[in-house]
């Protein structure tokens, strides 16, 4: 197999830290040399790298995960150095430099924010750096926040064109069901899809050291079969685990859509990914399946129910008739207005709000489906 090109690895909290919540210099070094490696083999890579807070929380003298924003967010900014300097003090040793990228929601919310975020790790890269990035959780907040970093990571995955996307967790993959509690459950080894009745095998939150537990994963992932990336959720500290994926070896839940199938491009991924949903539009079955089986617009005509409270141009969940959300788009509505224009076909809207406002709820040019 080839290897990659260029590879995002994302690291949890709870796979690098030890047992007392200190970071674990020796899984740290063990890291890096899979990282020299892959470099000397001609792939680029960028960590995304949770463990933070988590070292704060050592500095600080907390033993639990504080409950209150403040407390987080100092844990985060007496962790953060310490972390990003036991990436540099191994990396250095083996003549790679490596840098330290902070990100918000905000900063690529705008789409030069996102081209700029974008053309930094670039350059990274071409001048030999491996960036190590996470969360600013110093000055983030909740409406701006990814939430967890495994979003982050396939965020960071998209903007940056990567070929492979691994995810370090604490788990071996998905299940078919808990394997703490049922004996029978099975590795799912690939998917193709994610689907309702996937979804409905993820668990909860994750440790107290982490905030994303598999649902946060399986998100990242369904983002990732859209952007055309495969992506690997496995158990972090499995030795040679980065080798073994990039060199294609059977490794935890490999996710990766059919060959053949349709890839988003990065405006679609920046709406998905880096744009904050302000409300949501429920659709009803016919609407659902012009979207998913043809490709087709939102019509108002399709549009059964809205929430939250937004404006012409922000950007909304798409809910399919079942329930789930099958995509993120721009509104060309407000919540008021589409409020109004539910239901109703354009050329009933076109008499009452006039020709020009007669227009799909959300085009497709401004959907990503996922």
């Amino acid at each position: 197999m080839t290897p990659p090109r260029l590879l995002v690895a994302k690291i949890g909290s709870s796979t690098l830290v030890d047992g007392e919540g200190a970071l674990d210099r020796r899984f740290i070094r063990s890291l890096c040399d899979q990282v020299a490696q892959l470099v000397s083999e001609g792939t680029r890579v960028i960590v995304v790298s949770s463990g933070a807070a988590a070292a704060g929380r050592d500095i600080l003298g907390f033993t639990e995960r504080p409950s209150d924003i403040a407390t987080l967010q100092a844990c985060a900014a007496a962790g953060q150095a310490r972390l990003t300097q036991a990436y540099a003090d191994v990396l250095a040793e083996r003549g790679i430099p490596c840098a330290q990228v902070l990100l918000t929601r905000r900063d690529v919310m705008d789409r030069d924010g996102f081209l700029n975020a974008r053309t930094t790790l670039a350059r990274l890269l071409e001048l030999g750096a491996v960036p190590v990035v996470n969360e600013n959780d110093t000055v983030s907040t909740a409406e701006f926040a990814f939430g967890d970093n495994d979003m982050l990571g396939a965020l960071v995955a998209a903007l940056a064109g990567a070929d492979l996307y691994v995810i370090c967790s604490d788990v071996d993959g998905l299940f078919t069901a808990n394997p703490q509690e049922d004996p029978d459950a099975r590795l799912i080894e690939r998917v193709s899809e994610v689907d309702a009745r996937l979804s409905a095998m993820a668990g909860g939150a994750g440790t107290s050291f982490g905030t994303g537990g598999m649902s946060s994963k399986l998100r990242a992932a369904r983002a990732m079969l859209a952007a055309g990336i495969p992506t690997a959720i496995c158990r972090g500290r499995r030795e040679r685990v980065l080798l073994d994926v990039a060199h294609g070896e059977a490794v935890g839940t490999r996710f990766e859509a059919p060959a053949g199938a349709a890839h988003e491009g990065g405006r679609k991924l920046w709406i998905g990914l880096a744009e904050v949903p302000r409300g949501t539009i429920a659709l009803d079955e016919g609407a659902t399946r012009a979207v998913l089986e043809r490709g087709a617009s939102i019509l108002p005509v399709g549009v059964i129910s809205t929430t939250g409270t937004y404006a012409a141009g922000d950007v909304v969940n798409v809910r399919a008739s079942t329930g789930d959300v099958i995509g993120r788009g721009i509104a060309r509505y407000s919540s008021d207005d589409m409020a109004r224009v539910r239901g109703v076909h354009l050329d009933v809207v076109a008499r009452f709000l006039g020709q020009d406002r007669a227009q799909p709820a959300v085009h497709r040019d401004d959907l990503l489906v996922f």
